[in-house]
Formats: C-alpha cells, sequence, structure tokens
C-alpha cells in the first residue's frame, strides 16, 4: 500500500465505541497507510447560518476541515442512528459544508465508510445515507467493497479494543487496499 495520509473520523463519542474499536484495528490490515483522527467534532456549536454569518467559522470547525484538507483520504466508522447519520457528525458535516467551494474540504476528497452495529444490518443506513451527504458536497467515496460489522460483539475483543475476527480483518484489508488504490487513481 502505498504511504497516503488518511483522516479517520469515527461518528461515535462513546468511549467503549464498536465502531471506536473498528477504527483502531485499521493500521492493523493497512500497514502502508498513516492513520490519524481527525480533530474532535462534539464541541461544535450546532450550526445556525446567522450564527456563522455574524462570527465566522468556529476554531474547531476550521481544524476540522483543515486535518481534512491535509489528508489524502478521509475515513468514517460511524454507528447508525435512527437509520441515519449520528447527529453530532451530520453538525460537523454541516458546517464545513459552507465554507466556500476553495476551502470545502470534502470537495473531491476521497472516502471510505465502515460501521459497526450490534444487529444484523451492520449499519447499512447510515452507509447509504452518509454517501448521500457526501456526494451533495462533491466527497468522492469508494463505490466498494463496503464494510458492515454485523453483530459487532461477536466479532470484536472490547477488553483489546479491536477487531478479531478473521473473515472481518479481511474485508477490512480488501476495503483499506482498493481505498489506497481508488486515493492513486483520483490523485
Amino acid at each position: 500500500m502505498a504511504d497516503l495520509n488518511i483522516a479517520v473520523i469515527c461518528g461515535s463519542l462513546r468511549k467503549e465505541s464498536w465502531n471506536r474499536m473498528v477504527a483502531n484495528t485499521l493500521p492493523s490490515v493497512a500497514p502502508g497507510l498513516k492513520f490519524k483522527d481527525a480533530p474532535p467534532f462534539d464541541k461544535m456549536p450546532n450550526y445556525n447560518q446567522d450564527d456563522q454569518k455574524a462570527n465566522g467559522f468556529p476554531d474547531s470547525v476550521k481544524a476540522w476541515a483543515d486535518a481534512i484538507r491535509g489528508a489524502d483520504g478521509v475515513v468514517f466508522v460511524t454507528p447508525e442512528y435512527n437509520f441515519s447519520v449520528p447527529g453530532v457528525l451530520k453538525n460537523a458535516i454541516d458546517w464545513v459544508s459552507r465554507m466556500d467551494a476553495k476551502e470545502q474540504p470534502f470537495f473531491g476528497r476521497p472516502c471510505a465508510i465502515l460501521t459497526a452495529s450490534g444487529g444484523p444490518v451492520g449499519g447499512s443506513r447510515v452507509q447509504y445515507e452518509l454517501r448521500k451527504i457526501l456526494q451533495s458536497i462533491e466527497g468522492i467515496v469508494l463505490p466498494k467493497p463496503e464494510v458492515f460489522v454485523t453483530l459487532a460483539p461477536t466479532k470484536i475483543d472490547t477488553t483489546k479494543g479491536v477487531v478479531t475476527d478473521a473473515t472481518t480483518l479481511d474485508f477490512m484489508k480488501k476495503q483499506m487496499e482498493a481505498f489506497a488504490a481508488f486515493i492513486q487513481r483520483l490523485s
């Protein structure tokens, strides 16, 4: 795999999040990629265009946008909340979507999505919702392979905080290999 810088955005704020544990596993399945967590987005104020026009973009929004712009690609690892994107993640995306076209960090940026869920669907609905959102701001999402970590508690060692299921690890590895090739094709 190429030596690429990847911003990781975990859509869950929980310390014991299965999605955080999936994100923690990424370096072991893609040793040629350099993963770095994007700055936290949970302290961003709720997006309000009046506030944005009056005060500009908060420092937390600028830092998040800078981290995304500074990466070769972005990996989202997120849970599904009520069949959609967690509100705090959507709020962060809404903030940066309001930046001028030349500053909008997702414009033309390669993105990949992984999801983990305790259920049998594995967060599939959030993947499709997030794809639509990213498409609207001209992020470029890896079409396949998709990674849905279904029945997550059976595939993750929560004491170590990483994925241990061999089949899931193989899917993750294949996706990261495809993502590296996707980034190189787009650059």
